[in-house]
């Protein structure tokens, strides 16, 4: 039996999320039936970030156990012959029968896509968020300052959030400007059901100045999600990467983050 671990991206406005579903309709249905095309037997995917509905993927990482004896590149080409073009395996490395896409990783980075415009984009839809009034990135920045460091995260928690503990690790919160795109780069040891959504939501709503920057730090010690803003749009949020150890021995020493993308300024 051999471990192999692959390198996803993936489109995910089509898709009802990562997870398996009865109706077959999401990514990790996808994968699981290209790979056993491939191997000829059931494959099995764990991924290192479970993406919602609509949301997209830059640099997954999954994992999968086979009896079957393969080239690497078969793992990748033959997998990518079966998957729908929303979907494609970018590379495969066999790993240690104890490595664990999820468990094993040390941190993970999502990326938030917002259209800041007067006017909703058309070529975008579904890959960008969109808010139609003026942000004041500063303003974010400062905000975001308070949620740096270890805390409770109670009230940027979805309600249905399945997690132990709603303790996490927050290594960066960056927001920058590119004409009229606003990106939001966040990075942590792991994060909660709808977190990055809902960090989104409340640090617009500081941008847009309906909020204090100090508002973000009052929420986080409230814990009460019901005071902070309405989940944003899955629309522009992307798995960026994932860290790992470099002992894997995984691609670009384990530190499997994408670069920032190309992006069309409106």
């Amino acid at each position: 039996m051999s471990r192999i671990a692959i390198g996803l991206e993936y489109d995910g406005s089509g898709f009802n999320g990562w997870q398996a579903q009865p109706h077959g309709n999401t990514v990790q249905d996808a994968v699981e039936r290209a790979l056993a095309a491939v191997a000829a037997d059931r494959v099995r995917v764990s991924c290192a970030g479970r993406t919602d509905s609509g949301v997209h993927a830059l640099a997954q990482v999954a994992h999968f156990d086979t009896e079957a004896l393969r080239p690497l590149n078969a793992w990748v080409r033959g997998a990518n012959a079966h998957l729908p073009a929303q979907i494609a395996v970018r590379w495969a490395q066999e790993v240690d029968g104890e490595f664990h896409a999820r468990f094993s990783a040390r941190s993970r980075s999502y990326r938030y896509l917002l259209h800041n415009h007067p006017v909703r984009p058309a070529l975008h839809h579904g890959k960008h968020g969109w808010f139609h009034q003026p942000l004041d990135v500063e303003r974010m920045r400062g905000a975001a300052v308070h949620l740096l460091g270890e805390h409770d995260f109670s009230a940027f928690r979805a309600a249905d959030c399945q997690a132990k503990s709603p303790l996490k690790t927050l290594h960066r919160a960056d927001i920058q400007r590119f004409g009229d795109m606003v990106v939001f780069e966040f990075c942590a040891s792991a994060f909660l059901h709808h977190m990055v959504r809902n960090l989104v939501a409340a640090l617009v709503a500081v941008g847009k100045g309906r909020c204090p920057p100090e508002w973000l730090a009052e929420l986080l010690a409230g814990r009460d999600r019901t005071r902070g803003a309405p989940t944003f749009s899955p629309a522009g949020l992307y798995f960026a990467g994932v860290e790992y150890e470099p002992r894997w021995c995984l691609p670009q020493g384990g530190r499997i983050i994408a670069p920032a993308p190309l992006l069309v300024q409106g």
